[in-house]
């Protein structure tokens, strides 16, 4: 009788057991929505967060948008440096409205929750503007050092088709990688819809993924790496003929404005590959949520709203541009036809 009881309780407990896990796959295969925990779960907190995050965003969305309208109304900008500007103004405007936005609405609705369509389309539009962000930057390190260092060649070689493919590559490439990243994205299951995050962040919703996440892990790497590594090595080699070349400026005082100038620039640069390196490039042993939170803050944020400032309150030309273009009025004539001029450098 013994044994009999011992079996049958046995039994009741596989049995449990299997019940259990067949709940556990339809959980897995009926996530419909996703719970964004957001930047804190103090009240007071996500306050203050909140405000710091609309005022980041507002300056960085107002910098870049009068950043774009100088370079477009002014026709002395209409060289490569400064096409290259505007579309970085463009891409981290594009970056910023990616997240931030849905954060502060669901903050003011009291909402917190995302569906899995609209979590994939937000994790595909961060990743292509994140990795085009990435690689626009590389080209407008390459076209500084074939201003400096090749002056006399700097027309030749950046005509206006190069310039188109140095900014149509990195948008097509990102695109093609983030795409990549959605489709595997979609066919993963996941054990819970609560996201760490307060965003469908890439690294965030492979950890919540019950499914084998080799595949993602691995691609993460092989399409990142060239993207953010190589990127970065890139702008470190072009920057140090730049500052061999600075330094052999005659004046003492134009040589520290372009070594201070070229130190703001790498100041941003390596905030934003650095805490994006130290994100998805960090071995998983050391991750943290909230250092994570606290790395994609930096980048997703705060360079976005530094570029303007850094690319514009640095640059003689582009400063004038703008103390025009907000003395001018926008509605008068000559103001539109500038507007709607054609772009040619």
């Amino acid at each position: 009788m013994g044994h009999c009881a011992e079996d049958g309780a046995h039994l009741v407990i596989i049995n449990s057991q299997a019940e259990q896990n067949c709940l556990d796959m339809d959980n897995q295969t009926q996530v419909s929505e996703f719970v964004l925990l957001g930047l804190s779960q103090q009240p007071l907190q996500r306050q203050l967060l909140f405000s710091l995050s609309f005022i980041l965003y507002l300056s960085g969305c107002l910098g870049n948008l009068l950043t774009i309208l100088a370079i477009i109304l002014d026709p002395h900008l209409h060289s490569p440096m400064y096409f290259f500007i505007s579309n970085l103004s463009l891409l981290d405007i594009c970056f910023m409205s990616t997240t931030i936005p849905k954060m502060l609405v669901n903050h003011l609705c009291g909402l917190t929750t995302i569906s899995f369509s609209a979590c994939l389309a937000q994790m595909y539009f961060f990743i292509a503007f994140g990795a085009a962000d990435s690689m626009l930057l590389s080209a407008m390190a390459y076209d500084r050092y074939l201003a400096v260092c090749s002056p006399l060649h700097y027309v030749t070689i950046m005509g206006v088709l190069r310039c188109a493919l140095l900014v149509v590559i990195p948008w097509i490439s990102a695109n093609l990688i983030s795409m990549v990243h959605t489709l595997l994205m979609s066919h993963l299951s996941f054990c819970t819809n609560r996201i760490p995050h307060f965003f469908c962040d890439l690294n965030a919703l492979i950890k919540l993924s019950c499914s084998d996440t080799q595949v993602n892990e691995m691609l993460v790497l092989v399409l990142g790496g060239p993207v953010v590594l190589i990127s970065f090595v890139c702008i470190m080699a072009s920057y140090t003929p730049i500052a061999v070349a600075v330094w052999k400026v005659p004046s003492v005082q134009g040589r520290w404005k372009a070594f201070s100038t070229c130190g703001s620039h790498l100041c941003v640069i390596c905030l934003f590959y650095g805490t994006i390196i130290g994100v998805y490039f960090n071995p998983a042993s050391t991750y943290t949520t909230q250092r994570d939170i606290v790395a994609t803050v930096m980048y997703t944020m705060i360079t976005p709203m530094l570029n303007p400032f850094i690319y514009s309150l640095r640059n003689r030309d582009l400063k004038g541009a703008l103390k025009k273009l907000l003395s001018r009025n926008p509605f008068a004539p000559a103001s539109l036809e500038t507007l709607f001029r054609p772009n040619c450098f």
